[in-house]
């Protein structure tokens, strides 16, 4: 879902919606009276004076509802709409496309966006948009072909810690595709998990002084959750990015041992954290 994510985020800034400033307006407003009073300016010059203050009273308000304005054109826009307005962004859009129960926004916003691409049918949007629509518990999915084979192969990822899609979600995923409303003329397609190797990881751990026991498994914490967030179909699981993660507050040297190497992942796989084994070495005085 990062892809999508960063395909809206390098949008151009919408026109729609302003920068606002609150001296920019009050300048503003003191050169318009100005020029229709000039004998005025002094007045406006001395920032104790009533009608200076008159005046920054409207331009705090105007502030406010300029605002506003940027609010409501957000609302009405698919990379800033939340909430109820992402709901009102998806009946509008066309397809129409309903929020799941329970569905974050970021998953509906990407299920929204993946409707107006998959209106080809058969297309790898499409493929990834019935996934998405099956279950809460889909992650992430991809189609892809092996060689010459003619059966479209979907490769599920799951929200579940360890990212394996189990027996029962694919066997979901597999009957949303035999829906008449999805299935495809001469179209065979087979359902698999994404997940295609368990890595296990282990590491030596430097120390900061007066660094209690307890920080292997804040540094453990901090690894899974990035992987979680990071990780993901097509995602390589570099050494580099571990140690990187491992450096939490109270670590000054990381020492990998395992994996011995990157481990890189085609377009259709994904990667697995298996064990951690952190091991506190040595301190650094």
């Amino acid at each position: 879902m990062a892809d999508d994510a960063a395909y809206l985020a390098a949008l151009p800034a919408p026109t729609v919606i302003e920068e606002v400033s609150f001296e920019t307006i009050l300048a503003s407003m003191k050169a318009d009276l100005s020029a229709r009073l000039p004998d005025i300016a002094p007045v406006l010059a001395l920032e104790s004076s009533a009608a200076v203050k008159v005046m920054e009273a409207c331009a705090y308000r105007e502030t406010l509802l300029r605002a506003r304005i940027n609010d409501a054109a957000r609302a009405n826009l698919l990379a800033f709409a939340t909430g109820a307005d992402l709901d009102h962004v998806g009946a509008n859009s066309s397809p129409a496309v309903s929020r799941m129960a329970g569905e974050a926004d970021d998953r509906f916003r990407l299920r929204i966006l993946l409707a107006t691409q998959a209106r080809n049918v058969g297309s790898p949007e499409f493929y990834r948009l019935v996934a998405l629509n099956t279950d809460l518990t889909v992650k992430d999915a991809i189609a892809y072909r092996d060689g010459r084979d003619p059966t479209v192969n979907v490769a599920v990822l799951s929200t579940a810690t360890d990212g394996v899609a189990g027996a029962g979600l694919l066997a979901e995923v597999t009957a949303a595709f035999a829906d008449p409303a999805n299935r495809l003329v001469n179209g065979v397609v087979n359902v698999v998990s994404a997940v295609a190797s368990v890595v296990n990881i282990a590491a030596d751990l430097t120390v900061t002084p007066n660094t209690p026991a307890s920080i292997t498994a804040t540094a453990e914490s901090a690894l899974r959750a990035a992987w979680a967030a990071e990780g993901g179909l097509g995602r390589d699981l570099t050494r580099d990015w571990i140690k990187a993660r491992l450096m939490v507050p109270g670590i000054y040297y990381v020492a990998l041992s395992g994996p011995a190497a990157d481990q890189v992942v085609p377009p259709h796989a994904a990667i697995s954290i298996g064990t951690v084994t952190l091991t506190i070495g040595e301190e650094n005085s």
